[in-house]
């Protein structure tokens, strides 16, 4: 995963703190290093997590290193994107999707018109 500032990495240990106790809407992309979909979405989750810097927050959870979280949210299939708004899960959306249905998901959680 290439670096970049506005995506959290997120793990069993941090989940809690870093989406459910969030100040604002968080996306959370569940992904692995050998998925396929999941290399050819993250160009679009990095866009995503740099347009929506100031108002929502962007975390990827490596399921094989973090099986827990991914168990918990009932992640069988990936990349599965979740998104989550005052710690409650408000959509998901699974498999490789394109930049548009994922924007407005973000849109509408932030308050914007999608």
């Amino acid at each position: 995963m290439a670096e970049n500032a506005n995506i959290t990495t997120l793990t069993d240990d941090n989940f809690e703190e870093e989406v459910l106790n969030a100040d604002q809407p968080v996306l959370v992309d569940f992904w692995a290093t050998w998925c396929g979909p999941c290399r050819q979405i993250a160009p679009i989750v990095e866009e995503l997590a740099d347009e929506f810097e100031d108002e929502a927050k962007v975390g990827k959870v490596d399921v094989d290193e973090n099986p827990q979280t991914a168990q918990e949210y009932g992640v069988r299939s990936i990349p599965t994107l979740l998104f989550f708004k005052d710690g409650e899960q408000q959509e998901q959306v699974v498999g490789a999707a394109g930049k548009q249905p994922l924007k407005e998901n973000l849109e509408t959680l932030v308050g914007q018109p999608a």
